[in-house]
């Protein structure tokens, strides 16, 4: 069970620029979160904060009773993982089996503890057959589910997901899903940074909405993004289903293809 609290949080890089300025908000154990901004709101800058990547310039990032000002990168990687928006920043062994192990080994973990998660998150990602393989041969799709199993093999109680579906085919997209609702049925905390305003409607329950590093909209998916008007202040526009229900005049928010025809069966 692991809670973020972030009070009053600031953050201002060398050059000058505040890319974070005074973002308060918690994230409780087992949510599904989706950030979502135009590029240079503050939605990669915020979430280095959690795994301590970042510092505060001023304010406070809590990982459960970690002060992430307090204490190091690597005791806070038991905590929180970090999937990269570009898998080549994070793989580094000479093939998937070891990129995988790696994380287990490292945070100590019994042989047998880390050959069963290790062994799990290749099923998950589908990349056990190519547990010998150098992951640099695999296609920049199945890199991107190496990466991810990297992290999965870990087992911390927070996932964060950066740009998860950028560049992935619609095979590889609904498989990151499968991945997402697996971590959810576990209880895991699953945060995503994204620009993929479907996928998030349809896999994350409470949408935060950043712009210029201040909290836009902060709530329920079908609350935030079915706000148009406000979400286009930071250049979102809400999911192509919910626009289609706003069209055909429906007063729910819908995410998902359920949702629309459980709405246009009322009607009938």
């Amino acid at each position: 069970m692991t809670d973020i609290r972030v009070k009053d949080l600031h953050h201002v890089y060398p050059g000058g620029v505040a890319a974070l300025q005074g973002i308060s908000l918690e994230i409780r154990s087992g949510e599904q979160v989706g950030i979502v901004g135009q590029n240079g709101a503050g939605k990669t800058t915020l979430v280095k904060h959690f795994n301590g990547l970042l510092q505060p310039t001023r304010g406070e990032v809590w990982v459960d009773e970690l002060d992430t000002r307090k204490v190091s990168v690597a005791k806070l990687a038991a905590r929180v993982g970090y999937v990269f928006q570009n898998p080549d920043e994070q793989l580094f062994c000479k093939t998937v089996g070891e990129e995988v192990a790696f994380g287990p080994r490292n945070l100590g973990f019994a042989p047998e503890k880390a050959e069963a998660l290790c062994k799990e998150a290749l099923e998950l990602t589908e990349i056990g057959d190519r547990a010998g393989a150098n992951p640099y041969d695999l296609s920049p799709t199945w890199r991107k589910m190496v990466a991810l199993a990297s992290i999965l093999s870990m087992d911390t109680p927070v996932v964060i997901f950066d740009e998860p579906t950028t560049g992935q085919d619609p095979a590889s997209v609904a498989r990151i899903a499968r991945v997402v609702a697996a971590l959810r049925a576990k209880g895991k905390t699953v945060i995503t940074i994204t620009h993929d305003i479907d996928f998030c409607a349809e896999n994350f329950a409470r949408v935060i909405a950043l712009s210029q590093g201040r909290v836009l909209l902060d709530g329920p998916a079908a609350e935030v993004l079915g706000q148009a008007e406000t979400l286009a202040q930071t250049y979102v526009e809400p999911p192509q289903l919910t626009r289609l229900g706003q069209r055909l005049g429906l007063k729910r928010t819908i995410l998902t293809q359920e949702d629309l025809l459980a709405e246009l069966g009322k009607k009938q």
